[in-house]
């Protein structure tokens, strides 16, 4: 499984509507810090505070080019997440595979029950 810190800081950092909408942003191309901000009705130092816990969370990599701070994405810590996840998936579809082959049974039953109390010859009034 992976590093418990690693997963609470990619789920904390994707817990937030903004920084995923600042991800699927990155995943174009680079961007600067005003960039990101631009279709939020926030400050750069709130758009800052965004991209560091992205940062912290290893999704964000910022390079500085004077004044000029550009982010980038780094999907990598993402698959961290997905393995996490797919641990789960595993274990409901387990779950669910099951459910379905005693419903199957259960209905195979009831279609049973029901033929033999037509088909034993004695008529319904």
């Amino acid at each position: 499984m992976p590093d418990n810190h690693l997963l609470d800081d990619v789920f904390h950092a994707l817990s937030d509507p903004t920084r995923r909408a600042m991800l699927q942003s990155l995943s174009g191309s680079r961007m600067t810090v005003g960039e990101l901000a631009g279709p939020f009705s926030i400050s750069l130092a709130a758009a800052s505070k965004h991209i560091k816990v992205l940062e912290r969370a290893g999704l964000v990599r910022r390079r500085v080019d004077g004044r000029t701070h550009i982010c980038s994405l780094d999907a990598a810590p993402l698959h961290a997440g997905m393995e996490w996840i797919r641990h789960y998936e595993k274990f409901w579809n387990q779950r669910l595979d099951m459910l379905s082959s005693l419903l199957a049974a259960d209905a195979a039953a009831d279609r049973k029950a029901r033929a033999s109390e037509t088909g034993s010859g004695g008529q319904e009034t």
